[in-house]
């Protein structure tokens, strides 16, 4: 019989910007008491807004729902600066928990702008980041979401264009299609900077290591998480014979298992490691051996909470 094993990669879960964007609402209820508005999820894991919305966070979709002079948090994605400007007109006490990785493609937006450059903004149609950023300047930028969309593509100087990503996208499709963009603009500007974060390359890499030996890669995260669907994608294009996401243990089909001898987990970087360990433990009731771990590299990226919830901590200590 062959021999069953069970890999899983690291990096893994949660990256630097989801840790603090969680912790701000936790820190949150803590420091003013429930309820806590949060605009939007606050990260992309059902798991997670059950947790939170359990110690008394109260999430929204709009401002609208939110009573004058009440708490409200920004999830992780970023918001544009109307719902900024909506907030402070409605009197809400606002604590931004974006991740700096998205603030940066919003100060990125502004510069482009500001230098009149046609932004193509390479992205998901209505993911909240998507929303946020192109809200920073409307009338500059223009959604590329495949590589194909390029082909059709007007712009009305090719001269003065240039590119950005959302954080969260595949790696690989969004180098196709930025190849595809110098191909017909030569004059593009490319970001400072890699817009797609460091934790969502990781991830990406860690699971190509794990899938050119893995019969199936079961990649942990919500539906709406972008990353963790993007790394389904990118197991399978590495090799693995079949990829599937699940929320959570209870979702892995023992269909799946069947005639399979390696198996490959993962999870996306708003993923706790709670539901990783319950994978890995369903996976040794169903005859597989416990868990060795693949680690592509280490990640000690550390962000620090909004300041405006960091002063109130201080003041709060202070009275204590």
């Amino acid at each position: 019989m062959p021999t069953k094993s069970v890999v899983v990669a690291a990096p893994r879960g949660y990256c630097a910007g989801v840790d603090r964007a969680v912790v701000t609402v936790e820190k949150a209820l803590e420091t003013y008491g429930p309820p806590v508005y949060v605009r939007k999820q606050i990260v992309h894991n059902r798991h997670v807004v059950e947790d939170l919305e359990a110690r008394g966070a109260v999430f929204v979709e709009e401002l609208a729902e939110v009573p004058t002079g009440a708490t409200v948090v920004f999830s992780a994605h970023g918001v544009s600066p109307a719902v900024h400007a909506e907030a402070s007109a409605r009197g809400l006490k606002t604590i931004d928990a974006t991740c700096p990785l998205v603030t940066k493609v919003h100060h990125e937006v502004k510069r482009f702008a500001d230098q009149d450059l046609q932004i193509l903004l390479i992205g998901h149609a209505g993911h909240e980041e998507v929303e946020g950023t192109t809200g920073e300047a409307p009338e500059r930028i223009t959604l590329i979401e495949h590589p194909e969309d390029v082909d059709a593509l007007m712009v009305a100087d090719p001269t003065k264009v240039a590119w950005l990503t959302q954080t969260t996208l595949s790696v690989d499709e969004t180098t196709e299609t930025v190849s595809r963009m110098r191909a017909k603009f030569p004059a593009l500007i490319d970001p400072p900077s890699d817009d797609i974060c460091y934790a969502t390359q990781n991830r990406q890499q860690a699971v190509k290591q794990i899938a050119t030996h893995s019969d199936l890669v079961i990649v942990v995260g919500s539906r709406n998480s972008s990353n963790s669907v993007r790394l389904v994608e990118v197991a399978l294009e590495a090799g693995a014979k079949a990829a599937y996401r699940v929320d959570n243990a209870k979702e892995v089909d023992p269909a799946w298992l069947v005639g399979v001898d390696s198996v490959g987990v993962t999870s996306g970087a708003s993923v706790p490691d709670a539901l990783v360990a319950g994978v890995l433990g369903y996976l040794q009731t169903q005859g597989f051996p416990p868990a060795t771990e693949e680690r592509l590299t280490e990640e000690n990226v550390v962000f620090a909470l909004p300041p405006e919830l960091r002063r109130d901590l201080r003041d709060v200590s202070g009275l204590a």
